[in-house]
């Protein structure tokens, strides 16, 4: 550079940027572009002012003219780009237009620059405006400047993903491009249109672009797509996330956090295909169109048309909004058009209308779906599908969501058509399987119970349908909602929806994993290319091009390569680019010079010399030498390429002698089999030659050795696979014909694991046997028959489109070749497994599967098409996709395909189950052992179908069973064999042929032990009433026998009952199996032969044919005569045994095992008559069992006399073993011998009576075994059995309560017999007729019985009239309120029958309807529980008051037997009154009788609550009583509801509770012991974490707080003040239910005490309008002892620590301090002042005081004149007589105050009345001056009033009084000046408490002596103590002399008080004064026994004198 250059850079570096930039010498806009690039380099906070300077400049620098210039600006945009933030976006337009304007057609280097700057600017979020630049560049004329804008549009979508790129623009450009005249063009804008495809589907971008491009770019792309597969991810993010990733990663890093980039990947981005595109409006054309005229014409065609053409404009993609409402409104009617065509295509229209406005078109959709559910009634498939589709796309497009249609569902499931039904229910579960978790969440509270209710349906569609919701239900929120709804299932149901959720949730993982797979392969292939060293070109996509620097990536990215090697390769390179090292097979060229002079070490040069020589001697001689040389090497591994490379180029494959060819390849042949490992390029280099060898006679031998070599060395595969393509091509047809031949060798030699079976099979049939030549066909004929021998005869699947008579040639080669299959053991092993070709190996049986998931799955559908024909013609579709597969399949995709064949097992058309079944075998035999994954079970299904009646499908399930065992073990079949074999479905005949196939095929298994399980069920099978069964289970036993010996089989059936075990042993004469038992096992042997041969009972199954006794016993192969006698023989033996043996019985056990539904009857299932039989033969006598489990009646009934004698004296034997009777007579119940049910019904009446005489009450388990079954078979068609059983229902309630047994009686109403309904009718009536309505709940069930008036049935209904003019007898009238909702018709027949009922009672002089009710209940009323105890129904029981510890509650009691409750409380009827009714409450007996007390106790409240009723006075006598009660059974009901019981009882407890609370004056009866119980039991359970978990668990808590508000409100509130400060202390262990671990004992007391504080809140906040309702003495003494027990030290600690409990301690004394001011002194009687130390309540006392007293806030009804301890008077012995009077006159205005509110007028009256007594020389008329006249007159005459009431000892009752607090302390008599000065010690301040006062009478004798002695005291004395403290003590003094002198005239005369305990009290005056009477009554002694207790220790002289 000169020095001017330099001077002028120098001089231009001192300008500014933008001179610098623009100067006209472009050395310096270089030097600028260079120093800017450098100057952003160096910058590193992105929000430098710098960088906004600098922004401005680059539009115009990149569009420099000079091309140097203009790329230095480029890499200073570039350096800009990377220092800048988001912000620097602003500058974006302005910059991409102008690199789109002059950059893209510039130097390669300056394009790619531009491209980068484009990129940066997405990363810095402008990538709105960078497709704006992009639009205007591929509008350029210039193809070269397109090609770059379509790359880097490429690069951006591929980097950043659609989520910053947003695709819409994209697809706009495309178009355009597709008809570029530029092939790059083109090229270019189809790679970008796959890499949408990969980033939003192929089907969207399908539909927008492939309608507006030609043909041939259709096919074009068409084919590009296939190769597209994965979803991609970003690789690249944009500038702001980068950003907050370092800081996460900082964060990380400080934290110690290891995060990978995994972990963090984002989830890719679903784009949808509606906001790519643009609404369309369809309103204007669709008015044109004359749509409104042709959807109202006449004619059918034409309203179709009009529709059809709104349904073609409606299928836009997307529709512009509008107003359609009135075209829904149209459609809604056309959906119900009469012709369907019309209505298919209107339904048709709304689904392209909800797919195409979305959520435009929610309203509409909501209007239209109950019309669309209601239509689903229609069975036409064309409606049926139109509809399902629509309502599919309403729901997919988002118009509205479960949630909001619920009401719409609920309807439709209701519908009166089962089809609506369960189509209804399978769009729900499509929408909730197509819905978001989140949704789900939210729905299915709403949805589950519908589908409980659904499950009940009688239609098996329905039930199906809603089992499928659930299980999608379960799939998307897991089984958690559905728990407690599931508890509600039987196990059947219970069992199918868990494997429907398993099954479900396999098939989910099964069929998504596989792309989950693959995506994340391709995803980190692509994101380990680094995006700057590699910038692909969108035409790389393609598969014809490479990506342009192809070589570059491949050496920095090996994962790369092996993607390239994915795309274009196929499936072997895929699985090769898997391994660890892939070895390169495809030689590199090397020239003959760098081979010699590499391999010059190992061969001479003289020895490759003479190899060149053109005389064949030399030749030979060197290659004899070479030969030598190779032999003698040790290491011939490094050089073994060398060596083979030398011997292809000299002599080479083109050397005519024959003796140097045949030498070479000896040579050759020696390196290959003797290295370690043979390089794969070896082979490929010599393999050509060596073909070519073999076709030479001479050199043949030579050759083919070699070929083996190499298949040893690398593998068979790799060398079969070379040579197809060598002799595929070659021209010598020898080449092919002995190349063939030589492979027959190597498939003989090697076997075929490590062939490629379907390439070889291939090659034969496309080369081989297509070949002119017949040496050609007929070797490869020999090589498939080799094949043939290994494979088996599946390969002529392969082969049958071959011609007949090559056929032919090969069924003999075939011959020639039998299978041997596993036998053929190779001869010769690969040295080094070839790893490509072991992995790409088929199965164990070699031969290539086809993968038929494609063409299988659009059949799923039609599968399940309510056309039979479209099935059968998907069925014959899987058939033939199976055929053309040559019946070899793979798995993959099998699992759907036979979930959609389980559902045909069930079809409705025989001949489609046929199909299925014959397509199932199909495809067990083409899938093979992998069957058994794939077909979840399916066998089951398939077994099932031996349970049909038609022999032709039984055979068929046999032939889909030979297919499946050819292809699967037996072994792995049986565990569904047993489940056949056991099943009651399964009839004879299916057991018969199912068990001669076993024998066929057992004798086969590999394992024969793994049949060992079958040997049980075959043991019950040798019992079946079918001899054919027995024979076939006999046969098929036997062969067991022969296969494992009779040791074994011994030994597996060792634990079968006896009876089973001895028919067995007899049958197969197994003489192993009576080792070790006892005679009497010996003895069933021979004596259970001739039952054994009639069918014993315990095989009996199915409803007709159950222990039926038809089959008679019948002497089989020559049974000894010896048999019977020896039974005989026995069983007189046996006499002398006890019948029944209970010594092991366990009869709680025995209940919990035998599952029975509870109140309808179920025909007794095979394995429960299994189980019944083992327990009769071990609990009863032999003689006995054999004659009870004897398929003769006549034995039958000899075993029933037998019990008959025995049950007089056996009662508790009877008792233990009573469920297993029960379940034998339901046997009996079940049959159809009348002799022996007879027989039954005469023994029962005589059991119950036993049991009624032993007081047993049925369990529930026995009620449960017997009762259906007894109400069931009531119905029986013979008259005398109908009434036997009538009788025996109505003996039941003896021994059975009737609320429990009305249930059972009530389903009989239900029962589908006719004659059952009537008696179970009748049997109604009579409970109503002799135990009354009000009693089990025959009120509630009256409907049922009302309704079955409008049956048809003549008898039922006149039944039915019965039953309800007996209930009308009863109730009256009233029986209207019961019955329900009837028609006109019903009740005008009940009418005339009340009518005629009503005349009947007339005649009868029964009186009139209902009045014997309404006496009952007045004798109830006036006589208490007189009747009941006459007639023995009541039995006293007292009830601890004290709580029993939680843990020890259970709901039976546990001092009483279990079964031997003794028969005190009427069971049957209930109680008749409430003294009865509390009887039961108390006694605690179980759950209904309980209840059943309750009700009636909240009966007789009800009635208490009226004012007029007379039975309250009795009640509150009994308050307590119940209360007490009813709180010992809030644990018991609760912990009985915890353990899975209903919680009614509970309901019934809380409510009878709250019943009694809300009566004040019962409330007030309570004492408190029992509320401190009861609170603290319903607070416990508030508290407990189990209760919301319960069954209406929601509803309990809420009524406990109800209840604990309603206690707080009424109870005596002084009791609920103490109780609940007791409360506060910390509560005993023992209370506590079983601590959980989740909590400690100090958190739970935490809460028990913050609830304990709320609750005296609540009391707190209203004591100032109940303080005179509170005796303040108890709860000051309360207080007192809280504040001891804590002591000083704890509550300075507490309050530090803000304890809770002290606090609320300390608000509750301010408040009283606050309302009572000083007066609250008074009452401290039961608080020990004068204790040493002080009591610290004094304290808080004096302080709460002092604080109110400095912010006026004592209340002035009560100020005693002074504000602390300290006596005022003590220390001012002349006090101001102006003070006393201001304090007087204060009192008084408050007093007339109250008398001026109507409301407190008394109060103030009577308080007016006691200041006069106490001063009489104050003039109260003197402070009314101003007053009215008529004031002062009613003073005047309201105290003579009060003054007339004191005479006659009244006092005012409806109101609290109050006595006015004095004015000061009193003094000495001699410090007296006057009487104002003066006051009563023993006045009291609350008149509504207990005082701690002697009675006035006792101190009006002693007034002066009291007197006298109070002035004896020294006046010192007064001064050094407090003053009230003074005044009390001076009282004890008085009262001490009182006490030692003469006491008589002392009586308490109590007077009426306020709410049961409040008294009036007065006080004495110790003043100079006379003594006043005034009648004030004296406190209870209770209140005294503070101030007692010290006037005792003063008598007694243990206290000191004061």
């Amino acid at each position: 550079m000169s020095t001017e250059d330099e001077k002028l850079l120098k001089e231009a570096k001192k300008l500014p940027w933008d001179e610098r930039l623009q100067h006209k010498n472009w050395k310096v806009r270089n030097d600028a572009n260079i120093d800017l690039a450098a100057l952003c380099d160096s910058i590193t906070d992105p929000k430098d002012a710098r960088l906004r300077e600098f922004g401005p400049l680059f539009k115009k620098t990149v569009a420099d003219s000079n091309a140097p210039v203009q790329e230095k600006a480029l890499d200073a945009l570039l350096a800009f780009q990377r220092a800048a933030d988001a912000d620097a976006s602003r500058y974006a337009k302005e910059v991409c237009d102008a690199i789109v304007a002059k950059c893209l057609t510039g130097r390669p280097k300056t394009v790619e620059k531009a491209q980068a700057a484009f990129l940066l600017w997405v990363e810095l979020e402008a990538a709105e405006v960078f497709l704006e630049s992009m639009e205007k560049a591929v509008k350029n004329k210039v193809a070269k400047a397109v090609v770059p804008a379509i790359d880097v549009m490429f690069q951006a979508l591929s980097e950043f993903g659609t989520k910053v790129v947003p695709p819409k623009k994209i697809l706009k450009m495309l178009p355009e491009l597709f008809d570029h005249p530029d092939q790059n063009v083109r090229a270019s804008s189809k790679g970008l249109t796959l890499e949408l495809c990969r980033w939003i589907g192929k089907e969207p971008v399908k539909s927008i672009l492939f309608e507006k491009m030609r043909d041939t770019m259709k096919k074009e792309l068409e084919a590009e797509l296939a190769n597209v597969s994965g979803i991609a991810k970003p690789t690249r993010k944009i500038r702001s996330e980068q950003e907050k990733e370092l800081e996460e990663e900082a964060v990380a890093e400080t934290t110690g956090a290891n995060t990978s980039e995994e972990a963090v990947a984002d989830v890719p981005v679903e784009i949808d295909e509606y906001d790519l595109v643009d609404p369309v409006d369809i309103l204007t054309p669709l008015e044109k169109s004359g749509f409104w005229d042709g959807v109202k014409a006449t004619k059918w065609s034409e309203r179709r048309d009009a529709v059809a053409e709104l349904t073609k404009l409606a299928s836009a993609k997307k529709i512009a909004p509008g107003d359609f409402h009135e075209i829904c409104r149209t459609l809604k009617k056309l959906i119900t058009d009469v012709n369907l065509a019309v209505s298919v295509e209107a339904t048709q229209a709304i689904g392209n209308l909800a797919r195409g406005l979305r959520a435009h078109f929610s309203g509409n959709a909501r209007m239209l779906l109950p019309v669309l559910l209601e239509k689903l009634k229609e069975k036409k498939p064309t409606m049926t599908e139109a509809l399902s589709q629509t309502l599919q796309a309403m729901h997919k497009s988002g118009c509205f969501t479960l949630i909001d249609v619920i009401e719409d569902v609920r309807v439709a499931v209701k519908n009166k058509v089962p089809l609506v039904r369960s189509l209804t229910l399978t769009w729900v579960a499509f929408c909730i399987e197509t819905s978001n978790k989140a949704t789900v969440l939210k729905l299915h509270k709403e949805y589950v119970p519908i589908c409980m209710e659904c499950l009940n349906d009688g239609t098996p569609e329905v039930r199906d349908a809603s089992f499928s919701v659930l299980t999608a239900i379960a799939k998307m929120v897991g089984m958690k909602p559905l728990e407690r709804s599931l508890e509600k299932l039987d196990d059947v149901r219970k069992k199918k929806l868990s494997d429907m959720i398993g099954s479900a949730s396999e098939t989910v993982l099964s069929s998504g994993t596989a792309p989950i797979t693959t995506s994340g392969a391709a995803t980190s292939a692509r994101g380990t290319a680094d995006s700057l060293s590699m910038k692909r070109s969108a035409a790389s996509m393609l598969s014809g091009k490479k990506p342009v620097q192809a070589a570059a990536a491949t050496k920095k990215s090996g994962t790369s390569k092996s993607t390239a090697a994915k795309k274009t390769d196929g499936g072997s390179q895929s699985k090769a680019s898997a391994a660890p090292e892939i070895e390169d097979v495809e030689p590199a060229e090397m020239s003959l010079e760098e081979i010699e002079e590499r391999i010059s070490s190992v061969v001479k040069a003289e020895t490759i010399s003479q190899l060149k020589s053109t005389v064949w001697k030399e030749r030979l001689e060197a290659i004899s030498m070479l030969k030598q040389e190779v032999e003698s090497l040790t290491e011939l591994d490094k050089s073994a390429e060398l060596l083979i490379r030398l011997l292809c180029a000299v002599p080479g494959w083109s050397e005519k002698n024959v003796q140097v060819q045949q030498q070479v390849i000896e040579v050759i042949t020696h390196i290959s089999s003797t290295v370690n490992k043979f390089p794969k390029r070896c082979v490929v280099l010599c393999l050509l030659g060596i073909s070519e060898r073999v076709a030479d006679i001479k050199t043949r031998a030579h050759a083919m050795k070699c070929l083996t070599a190499f298949c040893e060395a690398v593998g068979p595969g790799f060398v079969f696979d070379r040579l197809y393509k060598i002799m595929k091509e070659h021209k010598n047809p020898k080449v092919l014909s002995e190349g063939i031949l030589w492979m027959v060798s190597a498939v003989e030699d090697f076997g075929i694991s490590n062939l490629k079976l379907k390439d070889m099979i291939d090659f034969c049939k496309d080369i081989g046997l297509q070949s002119s030549a017949a040496a050609t066909r007929n070797a490869t004929i020999k090589l498939i028959g080799m094949l043939h021998k290994f494979v088996g005869p599946d390969i002529k699947g392969f082969l049958s489109d071959v011609k007949p008579a090559l056929l032919s040639a090969l069924d003999a080669e075939y011959e020639k070749n039998p299978f041997e299959g596993a036998a053929v053991a190779p001869k010769r092993t690969v040295r080094v497994m070839d790893t490509s070709s072991s992995t790409s190996a088929g199965p164990s049986d070699g031969l290539p599967r086809e993968d038929i998931s494609a063409k299988i799955t659009p059949l799923l559908k039609n599968l399940a098409s309510p056309d039979w024909k479209v099935r059968l013609e998907s069925i014959d579709a899987v058939n033939k996709i199976v055929e053309e597969a040559h019946k070899r399949i793979q798995p993959t995709g099998t699992v759907e395909l036979f979930t959609a064949l389980r559902g045909r097992l069930y079809d409705s058309n025989k001949n489609l189950v046929m199909a299925t079944l014959s397509t199932i075998g199909g495809l067990a035999y083409a899938m093979g052992p992998s069957v058994e994954k794939s077909s979840k079970g399916i066998l089951a299904d398939v077994l099932k179908c031996l349970g049909d009646n038609k022999k032709h499908m039984r055979e068929c399930t046999l032939t889909a069973l030979d297919s499946w065992v050819a292809a699967a073990q037996l072994d792995k079949m049986v565990p569904y064999i047993i489940v056949t074999l056991g099943d009651q479905k399964t009839g004879s005949e299916g057991r018969k042929d199912l068990f001669d196939w076993l024998s066929k095929h057992v004798s086969k298994m590999g394992d024969p032990s793994e049949a060992l399980p079958l040997l049980k069920p075959s043991a019950s099978s040798l019992m079946d009433k079918s001899s054919e069964v027995r024979k076939a289970a006999e046969s098929f036993m036997n062969e067991i026998v022969k296969i494992c010996g009779q040791e074994v089989v011994g030994r597996n059936l060792k634990d079968l009952p006896s009876p089973t075990l001895a028919i067995v042993a007899e049958r197969l004469k197994l003489t192993t199996i009576h080792e070790g038992y006892s005679e009497s096992v010996k003895m069933v042997t021979t004596s259970m032969s001739l039952p054994s041969k009639a069918g014993l009972k315990s095989s009996k199954h199915g409803a007709n044919d159950r222990g039926s006794n038809v089959a008679k016993p019948v002497s089989q192969r020559g049974l000894p005569a010896r048999a019977s006698v020896t039974m005989v023989s026995t069983q007189d033996h046996a006499q002398s045994q006890s019948l029944f043996n209970i010594k092991d019985s366990n009869k709680e056990e025995r209940e919990r095992r035998v599952l029975v539904r509870k109140f309808k009857f179920e025909e007794p299932r095979r394995e429960q008559i299994d189980e019944l039989k083992i327990d009769l033969f071990k609990h009863f006598r032999e003689d006995v069992s054999l004659r009870l489990w004897n398929s003769d009646f006549k034995r039958q009934i000899d075993g029933i006399e037998l019990l008959q004698k025995a049950l007089p004296s056996s009662g508790k034997e009877v008792i233990e073993l009573l469920d297993i009777l029960l379940r034998w007579f339901v046997l009996r119940f079940c049959e159809s011998n009348t002799t022996c049910l007879l027989k039954v019904l005469d023994f029962l009446p005589e059991l119950f009576d036993v049991l009624k005489d032993q007081s047993y009450m049925l369990t529930e388990a026995e009620a449960a075994i017997f009762l259906p079954c007894l109400v069931e078979k009531s119905g029986h068609n013979i008259e005398k059995v109908r009434e036997k059983m009538g009788e025996l229902i109505k003996q039941m309630v003896n021994i059975y309560s009737l609320p429990k047994l009305l249930p059972y009686t009530l389903e009989g109403l239900r029962s589908k017999n006719n004659r059952t309904r009537i008696e179970c009718v009748d049997i109604v009536g009579y409970f109503i007729d002799h135990h009354g309505t009000e009693v089990g709940g025959l009120m509630k069930n009256l409907p049922s019985v009302a309704a079955l008036t409008a049956e048809r049935d003549g008898e039922i209904r006149k039944a039915a009239l019965n039953t309800l003019a007996t209930a009308y007898k009863n109730l009256g009238d009233d029986v209207w309120r019961y019955v329900g909702k009837l028609s006109d018709a019903q009740r005008s027949m009940l009418d005339d029958r009340f009518k005629w009922k009503a005349r009947e009672m007339d005649k009868r002089r029964e009186g009139r309807p209902g009045d014997a009710r309404a006496a009952l209940r007045r004798s109830v009323r006036e006589n208490g529980s007189d009747i009941a105890e006459q007639s023995g129904e009541v039995v006293s029981r007292s009830v601890a008051g004290s709580m029993i510890s939680r843990d020890n509650f259970g709901y039976a009691d546990a001092h009483m037997d279990r079964h031997m409750i003794p028969r005190q409380m009427p069971a049957a009827t209930g109680p008749a009154d409430w003294r009865e009714a509390l009887e039961i409450v108390a006694l605690g007996l179980p759950e209904q009788q309980s209840v059943e007390g309750m009700k009636v106790i909240c009966h007789e409240l009800t009635q208490a609550a009226d004012p007029e009723s007379m039975v309250l006075e009795d009640l509150i006598k009994e308050a307590d009583r119940l209360v007490s009660c009813l709180a010992v059974m809030v644990p018991k009901t609760f912990n009985f509801s915890l353990s899975g019981a209903s919680s009614r009882s509970c309901k019934y407890v809380l409510n009878t509770l709250m019943q009694t609370f809300q009566i004040k004056r019962l409330a007030h009866a309570v004492k408190e012991g029992t509320l401190d119980n009861l609170i603290t039991e319903l607070l416990l359970w508030l508290l407990d974490e189990r209760v919301p978990l319960m069954d209406d668990g929601s509803q309990l808590l809420k009524a406990l707080n109800v209840l604990m508000l309603k206690i707080l409100d009424n109870a005596e509130r002084t009791s609920s003040f103490v109780v609940l400060i007791n409360l506060l202390r910390p509560l005993d262990p023992s209370r506590w239910p079983s601590p959980t671990p989740t909590e400690s004992l100090a958190v739970k007391n935490q809460k028990f005490s913050d609830l304990v504080v709320k609750c005296l809140i609540k009391l707190t906040k209203v004591l100032q309008s109940t303080i005179y309702e509170v005796d303040l003495d108890r709860i000051l003494q309360s207080i007192h002892i809280y504040l001891q027990e804590l002591g000083m030290e704890e509550i300075r600690r507490r309050a530090g620590a803000d304890d809770k409990p002290l606090r609320m301690v300390k608000t509750v004394l301010h408040e009283l301090v606050k309302l009572r001011g000083t007066a609250i002194k008074g009452h401290l009687s039961m608080v020990p002042i004068d204790a040493e130390p002080q009591p610290i309540i004094l304290a808080y006392i004096d302080l709460n005081l002092q604080t109110l007293a400095a912010a006026r806030m004592l209340t002035p009804s009560g100020p005693m004149g002074q504000t602390h301890w300290g006596d005022a008077a003590s220390n001012n012995p002349n006090p101001s007589t102006h003070s006393a009077d201001a304090q007087l006159k204060q009192e008084l205005a408050a007093v007339f105050k109250k008398i001026g509110d109507k409301q407190t007028c008394t109060i103030g009256l009577y308080e007016l009345y006691r200041i006069t007594q106490l001063y009489p020389k104050v003039d109260i008329f003197a402070q009314l001056q101003n007053a009215s006249e008529a004031f002062r007159t009613y003073i005047r005459d309201g105290l003579a009033q009060v003054e007339k009431n004191a005479a006659a000892g009244r006092t005012p009752s409806s109101l609290p009084l109050s006595t006015p607090p004095p004015i000061a302390a009193i003094p000495s008599p001699k410090f007296a000046p006057s009487p104002v000065q003066t006051k009563s010690i023993g006045s009291r301040t609350d008149s509504n408490e207990d005082a701690s006062v002697e009675t006035q009478q006792a101190f009006r004798s002693q007034g002066d002596d009291a007197r006298l002695h109070s002035m004896d005291q020294p006046t010192d004395r007064y001064q050094t103590s407090a003053g009230t403290l003074d005044a009390l003590r001076e009282r004890m003094k008085s009262i001490q002399a009182a006490a030692v002198g003469h006491f008589d005239g002392a009586q308490a005369r109590p007077l009426p008080s306020m709410n049961g305990s409040n008294m009036l009290h007065g006080g004495t005056r110790l003043d100079g004064e006379p003594q006043q009477q005034s009648n004030i009554p004296p406190m209870d002694e209770r209140a005294l026994s503070g101030l007692q207790a010290r006037m005792e220790r003063l008598k007694s002289g243990s206290m000191e004198p004061l």
